[in-house]
C-alpha cells in the first residue's frame, strides 16, 4: 500500500475498525474512506472520508464500489456479540454476518481491489480443539454450541476469499485475532464480550460499595442498561443491576471461572493487520511443498489442494476466567467478593491460538494483559 492508495475500512464504528483506522493514521496513510451505519465515528481527520453505508444492501454496496473504486479493503464490519447475544440472535448472527461478507467480497473482485483482508474469529475452531490451536485445525471437530452461527459465517468468509483466489486469481487474505479489548469496546452487559463486561460489573460494583451514586448515574447514562439510565429511581436501578448480577459487595460471574482466554489488545490487532496488508500475499499462505507457481489463480494450483491459508493473530498466552477477575478487581480497586455461577454454561475450556505462522511472517505483540487493562478502564472512565 503506498501512503496516498484509497483504504477502505468497512466497519468504522467498532472495535476493530476504529482501531484500523487509528494505525493507519499513525503510519501516514491519507485517503481513506470508512462507511458507518446509523453513527459517525467520533474520529477526526481530514484523511479520512466517512460515509453512510447499509453494508447489508448489496445495491448500495456495489454503487459503492463501482463509484470509489477502492484498491485495498479490510473487511472488519460485522455482528458481534458475547455468550448470551450469539445464543439468543442465532438467526440475526448467522444471516446479517453472512449477508455483510458475500456483498464486500464479491463487490471487491468484481471492481478490482488490489488487495482485501478479512477479519474474522478464533471461535471457528473446534470446540474440543487440541491447544495451541493451529490455523490447520479448522473443520477438523465439532464447534461449541452457543456461537456456532457466527462461526459457520466466519469460515465462509474463510473459503470466500480463498475460492475467489483460487478461481480469479484475487489477494484476498483471512486473519483470525483472538479476544480483542480496548478502546471502542462494547461496554453493553447483555451484548459485550468477557473483559469489557467484567471491568464494567466490577466498576459498578466498586460505586455501589463505595455508594457513589453519582458515578453509578453517571455510567447508567452514557450506556443505560435495558433502558435504565441515571434518571432511574435507586429501586429501579438496583434491580437492573441486580439482573446482571451486581449487588453490594459480591459480583456474579457466570460459569465456574475455570475456563481459560487469551486476549489481545485492540492497538496490537490493528498493527497486525496493517503489517500483513503491506508485507503478505495470499501466495505467501500456501502451504505446499512445490511453490513454484505459486501463484493465487487456479490454473497453477488446479490439482492442488489450497487450505488453512487464513492467519491466527493472538498473543499464545492465555488466562483463566477467575484470574481474570481478580486481576481487574486488583487494577479497578474493588473490595467485594465474587460469586461463579456453575448453573451457566461456560463455553470452551480452552482457547489458546498458535501463532508461530504470524511470528514467522515477522510480527509478534507488544501489549502485556495487565497494562492494557489499565489502559482500557483509564479509557473507559474518561
Amino acid at each position: 500500500m503506498e501512503n496516498n492508495s484509497k483504504i477502505f475500512v468497512a466497519g468504522s464504528t467498532g472495535l476493530v475498525g476504529s482501531a484500523i483506522i487509528k494505525k493507519l493514521l499513525e503510519k501516514g496513510y491519507q485517503n481513506i474512506i470508512a462507511n458507518y451505519h446509523k453513527r459517525k465515528p467520533n474520529i477526526k481527520s481530514e484523511k479520512v472520508r466517512f460515509i453512510q453505508l447499509d453494508l447489508l444492501d448489496n445495491n448500495l454496496v456495489e454503487e459503492f464500489f463501482k463509484n470509489e473504486k477502492p484498491e485495498y479493503v479490510f473487511l472488519a464490519a460485522a455482528k458481534v456479540g458475547g455468550i448470551i447475544a450469539n445464543n439468543t440472535y442465532r438467526a440475526d448472527f448467522i444471516y446479517e454476518n453472512l449477508q455483510i461478507q458475500n456483498n464486500v467480497i464479491y463487490n471487491a473482485y468484481k471492481y478490482g481491489v488490489k488487495k482485501l483482508m478479512f477479519l474474522g474469529s478464533t471461535c471457528i475452531y473446534p470446540k474440543n480443539c487440541p491447544q495451541p490451536i493451529k490455523e490447520e485445525y479448522l473443520l477438523t471437530g465439532e464447534l461449541e454450541y452457543t456461537n456456532e452461527p457466527y462461526a459457520i459465517a466466519k469460515i465462509a468468509g474463510i473459503k470466500m476469499c480463498e475460492s475467489f483466489n483460487l478461481q480469479y486469481g484475487t489477494n484476498f487474505i483471512s486473519v483470525m485475532p483472538t479476544n480483542l479489548y480496548g478502546e471502542n469496546d462494547n461496554f453493553d452487559l447483555e451484548k459485550s464480550h468477557v473483559l469489557p463486561a467484567l471491568i464494567r460489573k466490577i466498576h459498578l460494583g466498586k460505586a455501589l460499595e463505595e455508594n457513589n451514586w453519582n458515578e453509578i448515574r453517571r455510567d447508567l447514562d452514557k450506556n443505560p442498561i435495558e433502558g435504565i439510565d441515571g434518571r432511574a429511581s435507586k429501586e429501579e436501578i438496583l434491580t437492573i443491576l441486580k439482573k446482571y448480577g451486581i449487588l453490594e459487595g459480591k459480583i456474579e460471574i457466570w460459569g465456574s471461572g475455570k475456563p481459560k482466554r487469551e486476549f489481545l489488545y485492540s492497538d496490537d490487532m490493528a498493527d497486525a493487520c496493517v503489517f500483513l496488508m503491506e508485507n503478505v500475499d495470499c501466495k505467501d499462505l500456501i502451504n505446499i511443498k512445490d511453490k513454484e507457481n505459486n501463484s493465487c489463480d487456479v490454473i497453477s494450483n488446479s490439482f492442488k489442494e489450497i487450505r488453512n491459508t487464513h492467519i491466527n493473530i493472538g498473543t499464545g498466552k492465555d488466562i483463566s476466567i477467575k484470574d481474570l477477575a481478580y486481576l481487574i478487581k486488583d487494577i479497578i480497586g474493588y473490595k467485594g467478593e465474587f460469586y461463579f455461577n456453575t448453573s451457566k454454561p461456560d463455553g470452551t475450556m480452552r482457547k489458546v491460538t498458535d501463532v508461530s505462522k504470524l511470528h514467522s511472517l515477522g510480527w509478534r505483540h507488544k501489549v502485556e494483559l495487565e497494562n492494557g487493562i489499565k489502559k482500557i478502564y483509564e479509557w473507559y472512565l474518561r
